[in-house]
């Protein structure tokens, strides 16, 4: 399954790294990523010690992250982000937590999972407050839209889960609304998950409750 790729959901933004974040991106980068390839992944090789395998798509810096593979150490996790600071900070959590079941992938992650994701492998796949692009006329560039979701659904096993979150009221109506044409899923709920409570909190969580926004939460199962 092709993505058109004219619209990226993501812009690359110059952020500063700390001394940090760049020390653990330039010393651990060969360690704990993988590069990006046009082949797909065997999840048996890069984690042979687990059975279970999620990926998070854009995981910022990595706090919740690392906190639930440190929670979960008998499931294996892969994190897909493009922006290096964040990159820097989770390879430093990993390094400093000594987590042996969480990978780092830097790229764009529709080529991830239309290249290098296997198909019925996944266990979940963790969306956690994507860019709202709130503004009318970039809204056409949100990441949840049909065809994506799609293509999410097709590297989960039968069973497995897609979780999103968001404090923006419209995408997170949009992304229930898209979770829910999507004919392969049906929603765990009547509509709104509960909370999981083992989702830590986030940073743009904490932005976002500041400001009065409304916390939803979308939970589907692979039929």
């Amino acid at each position: 399954m092709s993505q058109k790729k004219l619209i990226k959901s993501y812009v690359l933004r110059a952020g500063r790294m700390s001394p940090l974040q760049r020390k653990a991106y330039e010393t651990l980068k060969d360690t704990h990523c993988l590069k990006y390839e046009d082949k797909l992944i065997d999840f048996k090789k890069i984690f042979p010690d687990f059975t279970s395998n999620y990926l998070e798509i854009g995981f910022g810096m990595g706090d919740v992250t690392h906190a639930i593979a440190a929670q979960n150490p008998q499931n294996a996790y892969l994190g897909i982000e493009v922006h290096s600071p964040g990159v820097g900070k989770l390879l430093s959590e990993i390094e400093s937590r000594g987590l042996k079941n969480l990978k780092v992938i830097e790229h764009d992650a529709v080529d991830v999972l239309t290249n290098m994701i296997p198909d019925n492998c996944l266990d979940g796949i963790h969306i956690f407050f994507p860019d709202p692009w709130q503004k009318k006329k970039h809204k056409k560039r949100r990441l949840i839209q049909p065809e994506f979701t799609a293509l999410l659904s097709k590297k989960i096993k039968r069973g497995a889960y897609l979780y999103a979150v968001s404090d923006w009221e419209d995408y997170a109506q949009q992304i229930l609304q898209v979770f829910s044409g999507e004919k392969s899923l049906v929603n765990k709920y009547s509509d709104w998950a509960e909370p999981q409570l083992w989702r830590t909190e986030t940073k743009f969580e904490r932005k976002g409750l500041k400001k009065n926004h409304l916390i939803r939460e979308v939970f589907f199962i692979k039929k």
